[in-house]
């Protein structure tokens, strides 16, 4: 469960306060897909740094199971985010210098599993996303569409409880997008992993179990959309 209560998030430009949450509540059941819209600049990956633990509140609080996560100090957050959250970015965030194997297996070692296990289940990972034929591939030598299945799988890797999306579409053109969403999706139910999605994309906030609008500082619960694929 992540319950995420009263939330507030200013930054300083110059002389001036910019608000940009102002008192967020929600509360998110375990494995359940939140999509979460509003316009550019309306503080929806702030929200999703608040809820990792990368940003501390002004106010509120974030609880995760039975964690208060921004109540945990440095380097606690950190150790916490690396055992328990998997990110997928919009840029896909892979280290070049990295084969596809490597960037994923990456996660495990910073989590204290290597060689034999590390291996086994970083390919395990990327053939779960389909690319097992890619392993040993450089990442600049993947398409748009299988780095960020690359991602998803060192998202997924550990197993983590929570999975946070920031734009998981924005970098793909519209085929790609429709290639790489189900694989995301499919995913995150088979592990019921809870899985929180900032997009743009309608047809990708369509799919999720609910959505969330971030407006006004606050989130708004949408209708759910009785067209959305499964």
């Amino acid at each position: 469960m992540l319950h995420i209560r009263r939330l507030s998030k200013s930054f300083r430009e110059g002389e001036l306060t910019h608000s940009v949450l102002a008192s967020v509540t929600a509360s998110i059941g375990a494995g359940q897909i939140v999509a979460i819209t509003g316009r550019s600049g309306s503080g929806k990956s702030t929200l999703l740094n608040l809820v990792s633990g990368i940003e501390r509140p002004d106010t509120g609080t974030v609880q995760i199971d039975d964690t208060e996560v921004s109540a945990l100090a440095e380097p606690a957050r950190t150790l916490y985010r690396r055992r328990h959250v998997g990110f997928i970015y919009q840029f896909f965030n892979l280290i070049p210098t990295l084969n596809a194997l490597e960037n994923v297996r990456l996660v495990l070692e910073l989590n204290g599993v290597y060689g034999a296990a590390a291996e086994q289940r970083s390919r395990a990972a990327l053939a779960e996303v389909g690319l097992a034929a890619r392993a040993a591939s450089a990442v600049d030598r993947l398409s748009g569409g299988e780095q960020q299945r690359v991602a998803i799988a060192r998202a997924i890797v550990h197993a983590p409880a929570l999975l946070l999306a920031d734009e998981p579409t924005g970098n793909l053109d519209e085929a790609t997008a429709r290639e790489v969403v189900p694989v995301l999706l499919s995913l995150a139910r088979a592990r019921a992993a809870t899985l929180l999605i900032v997009t743009h994309d309608a047809d990708l906030a369509a799919r999720a179990d609910r959505r969330l609008e971030l407006r006004g500082g606050e989130l708004h619960e949408l209708a759910p959309v009785c067209a959305a694929a499964p």
